[in-house]
């Protein structure tokens, strides 16, 4: 960052040669003055500015004056804010895409390719449209027979990965705490990995303030209305409320030589995050990524195992770790080749990386102790049910036969009761106005509806999925993306003991209508569902609060860190 002493030096030269082009201009320019003014006003705001060269281009940059980092102006020759690419669309040359190598010789970090990208398993024609079977109609019919093996051939490697990934779990569900001869060492790392890129909270994205979010390391503010255990949480918090928990967990240990598990607490996301929606260069958006791997090559325990025994935690999608050439959106931390041996826990995994494992999206409830669990439980099964179905969404401007707006026209509709009556058996709440990012609200609606629609949005995942879940109210789901690929250690392997699944393909195809469907599902069913979620599932999604004293039971963290001591005691690895 330009010091305020060279920047004054630099912008006096600017201000010379300002003056020198106004005296030639004599009375060409009788405007002179106001502009000089203006231009003086931008330097008293910004306080300093600097350049940065990337390739041919001039990035101009003004400097934060509280957090010594750069706010670019320019990443090219024009604005150039792209929409990241569904990462769930199909591969339309049904290929395996593999992501080009690169390398940065300054940092001394390398590129790896890639596996697979994300994909749904399409709805496949083997029709032809005109009925004429000539040989473009074989071809056609040749090329889908090949596509649909290939997507059976990745299926079935996401459902292997899944079963590993259930291998390391512990046996015993029961066990909070257990060590098992070997502790977690939390490096202490410089502040702008982590805790100083929570200060960047009112800057993060354009159209809101996350400071109310990060508050409480990470839960939130509180929400008194609904109790002592409520937070405003944020679906990107998780890697201060993991940081924080890890911190004051019984195995932490000091000593290297006592550790099997290495944690290191980066702010991926939130990393991510600030870079979002700002017109920068990918360079930037990868600095802070590739001074880590530099940090901790220099680590005596990150060379020894290769990194397999080290865990990250981020709190937002694989996608946005994965950057593709010729996109801006994200950064290529999980690309990087020092990133494949660690494990990785997101809120969404990439299915074909078999070192991503899915961890549950934060809610609301952050019980303190055992009761707390118990005593919700109880709220949650007497709840009245006066909503048979719920969704709280928004459409995709623009998009009237993408899976939400369907929904949303259906769930909607007027539909007549056995008295021949109009009523709406289901109840919308429009995300665009703002409803859902009140946790009250949400919480509120869940708890009287039956069954909550739960399409996936900018991404496969939602957090509302697990909000709904907490609350007891079934989660109907329309890709197996959205929770049964993802989640191993937290949700079974029997997705129907927990939710009900109707294939998008048939919605958008016009073949289902998913309240009639939802309605013959009958009272006993609904019930035997509601019981498992709130007395199996519910203790294992929600994260304890940040002084958690729960013993009777695991909550999501504690089922991740037992996990992860299992998984790292079945693999040979270095102690010296």
């Amino acid at each position: 960052m330009v010091k305020y002493r060279e920047w004054k030096k630099s912008s006096t030269k600017l201000a010379k040669a300002d003056n020198h082009q106004s005296s030639n201009a004599g009375l060409l320019c009788p405007y002179r003055i106001p502009v000089a003014m203006l231009f003086l006003l931008l330097i008293f705001i910004w306080s300093s500015s600097t350049t940065i060269m990337s390739g041919s281009i001039v990035h101009v940059c003004i400097s934060n004056r509280k957090f010594n980092n750069l706010y670019c102006l320019s990443a090219g020759t024009q604005p150039n804010f792209e929409v990241p690419i569904d990462p769930f669309a199909i591969n339309t040359n049904n290929n395996v895409v593999n992501r080009s190598s690169s390398s940065n010789s300054n940092n001394n970090v390398e590129y790896s390719n890639s596996t697979a990208d994300h994909i749904e398993v399409p709805t496949i024609s083997t029709t032809s449209t005109n009925g004429n079977h000539n040989t473009n109609d074989n071809n056609s019919n040749n090329n889908n027979e090949v596509r649909e093996e290939n997507v059976f051939k990745e299926i079935k490697m996401v459902k292997e990965q899944l079963d590993l990934h259930r291998s390391w779990r512990m046996a015993d569900s029961n066990v909070n705490t257990n060590c098992n001869g070997g502790g977690v060492f939390v490096y202490d790392m410089p502040s702008k990995f982590n805790t100083e890129l929570l200060e960047f909270c009112s800057d993060m994205v354009p159209w809101m303030d996350f400071c109310q979010y990060f508050k409480n390391n990470g839960l939130g503010a509180q929400i008194p209305e609904l109790g002592n255990n409520w937070y405003q949480t944020h679906q990107y918090s998780l890697e201060p409320i993991f940081h924080s928990r890890i911190l004051k967990h019984p195995c932490r240990v000091h000593n290297v030589s006592e550790a099997k598990l290495f944690y290191v607490p980066y702010y991926g996301g939130l990393d991510v995050l600030r870079w979002h929606f700002k017109n920068v260069s990918i360079e930037i958006k990868d600095v802070l990524a590739l001074d880590l791997m530099n940090w901790l090559d220099r680590q005596p325990t990150w060379a020894r195992n290769a990194g397999k025994d080290h865990v990250f935690v981020l709190g937002k999608i694989s996608f946005d770790f994965r950057r593709r050439p010729n996109i801006t959106w994200g950064t290529r931390l999980l690309e990087l080749h020092q990133m494949q041996n660690p494990l990785k826990l997101l809120i969404e995994r990439q299915p074909w990386h078999v070192n991503d494992v899915g961890v549950p999206h934060p809610t609301f409830f952050h019980p303190h102790t055992d009761n707390d669990i118990i005593e919700w439980q109880l709220k949650v099964m007497r709840s009245k049910r006066e909503n048979y179905i719920s969704f709280a969404g928004a459409a995709r401007p623009g998009d009237p036969n993408n899976i939400r707006s369907l929904l949303i026209k259906q769930c909607t509709a007027l539909r007549t009761n056995e008295t021949d009556h109009q009523k709406r058996y289901c109840h919308f709440i429009d995300c665009k106005l703002g409803g859902c990012s009140d946790g009250k609200t949400v919480v509120d609606l869940f708890m009287k509806s039956e069954f909550c629609l739960q399409p996936k949005g900018d991404s496969a995942t939602r957090k509302s999925v697990f909000d709904s879940l907490v609350a007891g109210c079934i989660p109907v789901l329309f890709s197996p993306f959205t929770a049964y690929y993802q989640y191993p250690w937290h949700l079974p392997e029997d997705h129907s003991l927990y939710s009900m699944f109707i294939d998008q393909e048939e919605v958008k195809g016009m073949k289902i209508d998913v309240v009639e469907r939802l309605m013959k599902v009958s009272v006993r069913e609904r019930e035997l569902m509601r019981r498992y979620i709130v007395y199996e599932l519910m203790p294992g999604l929600v994260y304890g609060d940040l002084s958690s004293e729960i013993e009777r039971f695991q909550d999501a963290f504690s089922i991740s860190i037992n996990n992860m001591f299992h998984r790292v005691n079945t693999m040979q690895l270095s102690s010296s």
